[in-house]
């Protein structure tokens, strides 16, 4: 029989909750590397090399989405600083791709090369192990979040909260670009990690190579979703959402905020770097510049965009800033920033629910149409 907890998770679903968890699956694990790999590339229903690394991207970028609306969302904590635990992630990882380089490199040695280029003699010693998958997996899971739990830890004890956390999470992330710029930091510099060759022995350009890690994006995205909506339909959920709305009362109540709190930000911290780590292996590249504030600025505007509180929302933000974004900074480079300002402002002043409220708000106009309430059935309820 299944355990209590499983129960549990499975009843936070409804039937088209698992419809869409299953169209999902089967799209990704399915239609896309059949459609790419095995449909001919002259087919209109072959998939190019860069659907599969853009979707990809956007994959990872929808898990972010979903980790910051847990704690935007739901606790009400806003951090302009996500895009710190996204490129740790990302650079723990990449640890791993460049020593995956081996002699390979432009100056065939052990030593990546940029150690070689700024005239390194030995590896730095935070550096060992980083040729085991296992070790950079365990690397990707454990710092970030630790950094978030520290950080976190004596910011919730301290009782900061509102837009002075988001200066701070700001100021921490911008703090740690300038690091990861400098060349003796042993991260590459500005240039940060590429060139990478190999993943688990695999050619990390190999068409199967890339539809493998697209999966794994989508499923990964998938499970965080599946998480997400657990923990919010949960007692858990409804605690966290009584601190975002009135924090002094919950405490009355006899419940801990910090724990509460600490506990969804370090997770959330925890499902970036994953989602760096899966990031940089599709785009071929990390470097500091992950790190700017208007990175993380950009994280917060897909939840804005799509809806916080939802959920799907964010997901579906992710997906529709970043194909704009797509088209822009190729179409029309210089009027991105000013069309990314744009739906942010849009998004507060007229869409504070996002896509999702306004879709909500006209699926129930829709139905007051279809099922219009009469003054005699009016009188009748009053």
């Amino acid at each position: 029989m299944p355990t209590p907890l499983i129960v549990r998770f499975l009843g936070a679903f409804d039937r088209r909750g698992w419809q869409f968890a299953a169209l999902f699956a089967a799209l990704t694990l399915v239609a896309v590397p059949v459609m790419h790999l095995v449909v001919p590339s002259g087919s209109p229903l072959h998939l190019s090399t860069h659907f599969v690394t853009l979707t990809g991207k956007i994959l990872c970028y929808a898990i972010v989405a979903v980790a910051m609306d847990l704690i935007w969302g739901y606790a009400g904590i806003l951090s302009l600083g996500h895009g710190l635990f996204f490129a740790l992630g990302g650079y723990a990882f990449g640890m791993y791709l460049m020593r995956q380089i081996g002699r390979d490199g432009s100056y065939q040695s052990d030593l990546p090369d940029f150690m070689v280029f700024l005239d390194w003699k030995d590896m730095p010693w935070f550096w060992a192990g980083s040729d085991s998958f296992i070790w950079a997996v365990l690397v990707v899971l454990t710092v970030p979040a630790l950094i978030a739990f520290v950080f976190g830890y004596f910011a919730f004890r301290s009782r900061i909260r509102g837009v002075y956390f988001s200066i701070i999470t700001q100021a921490l992330t911008y703090a740690a670009m300038l690091l990861f710029f400098r060349n003796e930091t042993g991260f590459g510099g500005n240039n940060g990690f590429t060139d990478f060759k190999r993943i688990l022995g695999f050619s990390i350009t190999a068409p199967e190579t890339r539809v493998v890690l697209f999966a794994l994006s989508a499923m990964a995205l998938l499970a965080t979703l599946l998480l997400a909506r657990y923990l919010v339909a949960s007692r858990f959920g409804r605690v966290l959402t009584a601190i975002r709305d009135a924090e002094s009362r919950v405490m009355f109540l006899g419940y801990q905020p910090l724990w509460y709190k600490l506990f969804v930000w370090t997770l959330s911290a925890m499902l970036c770097a994953i989602a760096g780590a899966l990031y940089v292996p599709q785009v071929g590249i990390i470097n500091p510049s992950e790190m700017s504030v208007g990175n993380s600025i950009e994280i917060a505007i897909w939840v804005a965009v799509g809806g916080r509180g939802t959920l799907i929302g964010p997901l579906i933000g992710a997906f529709l800033v970043n194909l704009a974004k797509s088209w822009f900074t190729v179409s029309f480079p210089e009027y991105w920033l000013f069309f990314l300002g744009a739906m942010f402002v849009v998004a507060t002043l007229y869409l504070p629910q996002g896509v999702v409220g306004l879709w909500l708000k006209l699926r129930a106009r829709a139905a007051r149409a279809e099922n219009p309430v009469s003054p005699a059935t009016k009188g009748a309820r009053a």
